[in-house]
């Protein structure tokens, strides 16, 4: 997935916003919380996506080879996809939604109606 479908398939969910920030990075957020990265952190010079995950989904990824858990965020159990094909595009887009919904069902509830969540 490239930086601008990443941008792209982030901007179709529902009250998102994007800031870009440290150092060139595509933040994506929900109610001012973020859920998802595109950005050149760690090793390499092509962009890495890196995301929130459950619990269960954070195990499962880090398993598998070029995902690893997210600089400075792993130990909230976000991913980093090492490689742009470290996972299909249909499971990629899956996971973003995942975090979207985990980062939005956090949200106060006040909040989420003030988005329409």
């Amino acid at each position: 997935m490239t930086r601008d479908e990443f941008n792209t398939f982030c901007e179709s969910l529902r009250a998102t916003t994007n800031v870009v920030q440290w150092g060139g990075a595509s933040v994506w957020k929900v109610g001012g919380k973020i859920f998802a990265v595109c950005s050149i952190w760690g090793p390499g010079d092509h962009d890495k996506i890196s995301f929130k995950c459950s619990d269960l989904s954070f195990r499962v990824l880090c398993e598998q080879e070029d995902i690893a858990p997210a600089p400075y965020l792993g130990r909230r159990q976000w991913v980093q996809l090492g490689t742009p094909d470290a996972l299909p595009d249909t499971d990629i887009r899956s996971y973003i939604e995942q975090a979207h919904t985990i980062v939005a069902a956090k949200l106060t509830k006040a909040k989420r109606g003030e988005l329409g969540l």
